[in-house]
Formats: structure tokens, C-alpha cells, sequence
């Protein structure tokens, strides 16, 4: 893996964590209103499987 490739990991994921609140900052804020209700548990395994799932498919991509 070159650092190239890890920085164009990185400025995608800041692309793509950026659409909901550049099309609909409403909605973004419901969605963090809505988590700051989760308890730490169901946070911690959200987390996880979204983990696993980007694992997962980077395997599947670059495997």
C-alpha cells in the first residue's frame, strides 16, 4: 500500500461524511439527536458491524 492510496481513502471518506449535512442539515441533526440517545453498547456494535462491513468490502475490492 502506497500513502498515496491511504490519503485517497481519507479524502473520500471526508467526501462522503460530508453530503448529509451539505444536502439536508436538518436531517443530519436529527440523526446525531437520535444517537446521543443509544446506549454505549448499541454505539460500540453500530460501530462494529460498520467496521466489519468496510473490511469486508476493501477485501473484497483490493483482494
Amino acid at each position: 500500500m502506497r500513502w498515496s492510496d491511504l490519503l485517497a481513502a481519507v479524502a473520500l471518506y471526508l467526501v462522503l461524511e460530508g453530503v448529509l449535512p451539505f444536502l439536508n442539515p436538518q436531517a443530519m441533526k436529527r440523526v446525531l439527536a437520535t444517537m446521543a440517545t443509544f446506549p454505549d453498547r448499541q454505539l460500540r456494535l453500530w460501530g462494529l458491524a460498520s467496521m466489519l462491513a468496510g473490511a469486508l468490502l476493501l477485501y473484497f475490492v483490493r483482494g
